[in-house]
């Protein structure tokens, strides 16, 4: 099959909340207008703040919570619009990995169990195939075969994410969506479980959808990332130009704010002031236009669109991102990162 494995088109999820007898409460605009693509092989990271619609993208593609519009294409089918017992054959092509490696297994079950329930949820097995399947896919995620009896409460944080992996690897998915799969796990761990993962890309050819708020993790497994804030898309680029040179204002200060392994080194200043605003009443125009240090008149007013850059990233900015003709609005130059930096 040619073209992305996982295409999402203008995907939008709105809250509705109660508002009691009389009339509706206020809509919580959680996702609004996002588009992207991921290819066999590739690792697309979505990074932003908490609350910024990072889980509910995976909550929509995984259809644990129903789109209020747009598609999700999946092998070119769109699955945002199938009834239960057409997605269930699809339920197969795209797995998930959940951040919570304690609560996300089933306390009474054991490792074989957890391994091949999914399975059994689609074809028979007899006890044969049930335990050389359990046998595979523990010795292909690190684990001893040997350990396919034990109940999670037997193994550490690490050795239960490996196990949350091996579950989503079980029913041969092309794509698997991983939920701050290692944002609960020690940094030794952390490295392991990463390295696991692209491992598993390498070998299997998977596009892997990476949900993360750690820049040193997303520097490490991306090849793409996608910056959210406020329920948008705000910048989208390839992982290693993202980090020289990010062109978004809000990006430059998400990597500003980032920890700097090397002491001596000056971080980035990027003056980004203010809370991040409530999506029940978004400001108009560019959410971002509060906070940011760049903001013109024309911010206030127009929501940017993502717009394809020439460096073949994508910017919804109406400072940094080429107008219909090819030039800027005025507002400011792009901020000079090597002039921030000092060793």
């Amino acid at each position: 099959m040619t073209g992305p494995l996982l295409k999402v088109e203008n995907l939008t999820k709105h809250y509705q909340l109660n508002g009691g007898f009389i009339k509706a409460g206020p809509v919580v605009r959680a996702v609004e207008d996002v588009s992207f693509s991921v290819t066999a092989g590739e690792t697309l990271c979505i990074v932003g703040e908490s609350g910024c619609g990072k889980s509910t993208i995976a909550r929509l593609l995984m259809r644990i919570v129903e789109p209020t519009a747009g598609r999700v294409m999946v092998g070119g089918t769109d699955i945002s619009s199938l009834k239960a017992h057409e997605l269930r054959a699809w339920r197969r092509q795209m797995q998930m990995v959940f951040q919570d490696p304690y609560s996300s297994l089933n306390p009474r079950l054991t490792a074989a169990q957890i391994i091949t329930e999914p399975v059994e949820n689609f074809e028979r097995l007899s006890r044969a195939q049930r335990r050389t399947l359990a046998t595979d896919l523990l010795e292909k995620v690190g684990m001893s075969p040997e350990m396919m009896h034990r109940l999670p409460s037997e193994f550490s944080g690490g050795q239960r994410q490996r196990l949350g992996i091996a579950r989503a690897l079980a029913l041969r998915p092309s794509i698997i969506v991983a939920d701050e799969a290692v944002s609960a796990l020690d940094v030794s761990v952390q490295a392991q479980i990463l390295n696991l993962l692209m491992d598993l890309q390498q070998e299997l050819g998977i596009a892997l959808l990476f949900i993360s708020h750690n820049l040193g993790v997303v520097k490490h497994i991306g090849h793409r990332v996608a910056v959210m804030y406020l329920g948008r898309i705000v910048e989208l680029a390839p992982c290693e130009m993202f980090f020289a040179n990010p062109s978004h204002p809000y990006a430059e200060a998400l990597i500003a704010a980032a920890p700097i392994p090397t002491p001596t080194r000056v971080r980035l200043q990027v003056p980004v002031e203010g809370e991040v605003p409530s999506p029940i009443n978004p400001p108009s125009g560019c959410a971002f236009h509060p906070r940011c240090p760049l903001a013109i008149e024309h911010c206030r007013v127009e929501v940017p669109h993502l717009v394809p850059m020439p460096d073949g990233r994508a910017v919804a900015c109406h400072v940094r991102a080429p107008a219909a003709d090819g030039a800027t609005l005025p507002g400011t130059v792009p901020f000079d990162h090597s002039a921030a930096r000092a060793e």
